[in-house]
């Protein structure tokens, strides 16, 4: 297939259209010569054809001036946006980012922020990072960079912005709560860097834990590196957390490295198969494993995506571990990264993985970008190692199941609408500092309620929503429910009040958690959460109760 480079300057219409015409000119004849031999690629250069005659009449006649950069990308992201979630067009701009997600660092201030109320608010600090050293504080809203007004710019854009080569400065207007009036910063951007195996230690004398948040370069060794550690100095070590939830992916490579601290030398890890039958590609472990007989318990949820997925599957299929928590999120594509013209990439879809089992855990349905759960009986049957029946499509389901009450609910609210970030952010103004993780124990929760009722806090449940459904269909069927309705109306609105006190000890360890970070940073998040974590407890009881362990995995 002959490939063909567009180079459209920033010119006059009158440059733009002879460029197209003589662009069209080529694929006519292209498209003459190819007929006869493919109708699959005649297909695809008529259609290069009718998009270049398009964007030319639309530069040369549409009513107002037009961006010829941005009218191209919104074509390209809508073409993107027809394949699956993962395959994207990465400009030059968006390089910085690209980089993050593959090697764990980047040119940057060394923070990350969401868009809260129309600003971008930090939501976290690396510790050391610039935008620490510089002093700012989560919660800090950033108004304006160099000047230029930030407010409704989606984090994205914003980082377009703020990532650049270090040494240079950057000037950040800041709003911070508690404070009347904004302020600058000024900010050198450095090499950032951020550790994938933040945390790693003893939940007691026999259970040691360790988490890793992303497949960036040398995950495998870094975990390696930390349970050689946990064992050397810990001789009564019986039983290993790894915990993976929320752990969204990265390099394929990784993922195998990981899998090997745990499997045997030349044990199969994953198998990718695409359209190219001569690029399917089997990857097995490398090197000798640094513990085989270990007990493990694997944590995992909706966040543990992509390579998590297959490090799960591997300690599943191979019953090397049990996992526990909730399905995982179901992405079973590998992506490559293609150079483009103008230091722009492609990353695509290019295979699907198959882990040992040679089940495929991808999701086959999307919502809004959001795979959707599949029943079981849609699902295909495989068998591990031990003759367990596991299932494909759409994630991991855990071994052990544990329900998340911060998926629904009051607690799901108070996360969504900011309430315990915007309370711990007015805790830090009045505490300069707290005790270690160890000791610090949050005890002021009627501080908490009162706080809410200052905010005039109300959220709506799913029965709520319901009824709501219900009420409006009755209306529209003519069907009188008005007294029934407001009979269940008033039931929901008791059990409502009670919530927040039947949920008193879950939200305290969110705001203990929210607190531990913004002294302690990501370390100190880690610290308070295994603690606090119902999950963590759960898995720590199982693998003292090895009768239990070995049930689950069919260990004979």
């Amino acid at each position: 297939m002959l490939s063909i480079v567009f180079v459209i300057k920033m010119c006059s219409m009158k440059k733009i259209a002879r460029t197209a015409g003589i662009i069209l000119i080529m694929l006519v004849g292209m498209a003459a010569t190819y007929k006869t031999e493919s109708n699959k690629e005649f297909e695809i250069l008529k259609n290069i054809e009718i998009f270049v005659n398009l964007y030319q009449e639309i530069n040369h006649y549409y009513v107002d001036d037009l961006d010829p950069g941005k009218l191209m990308r919104t074509g390209i992201d809508a073409m993107m946006a027809s394949l699956d979630p993962f395959t994207n067009y990465i400009s030059e701009t968006d390089i910085e980012g690209y980089r993050f997600f593959s090697e764990g660092r980047y040119h940057g201030i060394g923070a990350a922020s969401e868009l809260i109320d129309g600003f971008n608010t930090i939501t976290e600090l690396y510790q050391d990072q610039p935008a620490d050293k510089a002093g700012l504080k989560v919660g800090d809203k950033i108004v304006a960079v160099e000047g230029q007004d930030a407010k409704n710019r989606t984090p994205d854009e914003l980082q377009e912005i703020l990532r650049g080569y270090p040494g240079t400065e950057v000037d950040l207007t800041i709003r911070r709560p508690g404070k009347s009036s904004d302020f600058k910063i000024k900010l050198v951007r450095g090499e950032v860097e951020v550790q994938n195996v933040p945390y790693s230690g003893m939940i007691d004398n026999e259970i040691g834990y360790i988490t890793l948040t992303t497949f960036t370069q040398n995950a495998g060794k870094n975990v390696a590196d930390a349970l050689r550690k946990l064992k050397q100095e810990n001789p009564g070590l019986k039983g290993l957390i790894f915990d993976l939830r929320g752990n969204g992916g990265g390099l394929l490579s990784e993922a195998v490295n990981v899998s090997n601290v745990f499997i045997p030398k030349n044990e199969l890890v994953v198998t990718t198969k695409g359209k190219i039958k001569e690029r399917d590609s089997a990857f097995k472990t490398l090197n000798e494993a640094i513990d085989l007989n270990i007990p493990m318990v694997v944590l995992i949820n909706k966040g543990s995506a992509s390579a998590s997925e297959i490090v799960s599957g591997v300690m599943q299929d191979y019953d090397r571990a049990v996992l526990m928590g909730q399905r995982s999120y179901g992405k079973g594509l590998v992506q490559n990264t293609r150079d483009l013209k103008y230091n722009a990439k492609v990353k695509m879809t290019i295979a699907k993985y198959y882990i040992p089992s040679q089940r495929c855990i991808q999701s086959v349905e999307y919502k809004n970008g959001e795979p959707v759960d599949i029943s079981d009986d849609r699902r295909t049957a495989f068998k591990t190692r031990n003759g367990r029946t596991v299932l494909d499509g759409g994630g991991l389901a855990p071994d052990v199941l544990v329900e998340k009450p911060t998926e629904r609910g009051v607690l799901k609210s108070l996360i969504d609408e900011n309430l315990v970030f915007d309370f711990v952010t007015r805790f830090c103004q009045t505490n300069e500092s707290i005790p270690s993780v160890e000791n610090f124990h949050f005890t002021d929760f009627d501080g908490f309620l009162a706080f809410l009722n200052e905010k005039n806090y109300e959220y709506e449940s799913d029965s709520e929503k319901a009824l709501k459904a219900l009420e409006a269909d009755a209306s529209e069927e003519g069907l009188n429910l008005k007294s029934d309705i407001q009979q269940l109306r008033n039931k929901i609105t008791s059990a409502k009040q009670d919530e927040l006190t039947k949920y008193k000890s879950e939200i305290i360890d969110l705001i203990e958690k929210e607190i531990s970070g913004r002294y302690y940073y990501q370390r100190g998040k880690v610290q308070m959460g295994l603690r606090n974590d119902l999950e963590i407890k759960e898995a720590a009881e199982l693998l003292k109760d090895q009768a239990r362990y070995k049930k689950i995995l069919a260990i004979q």
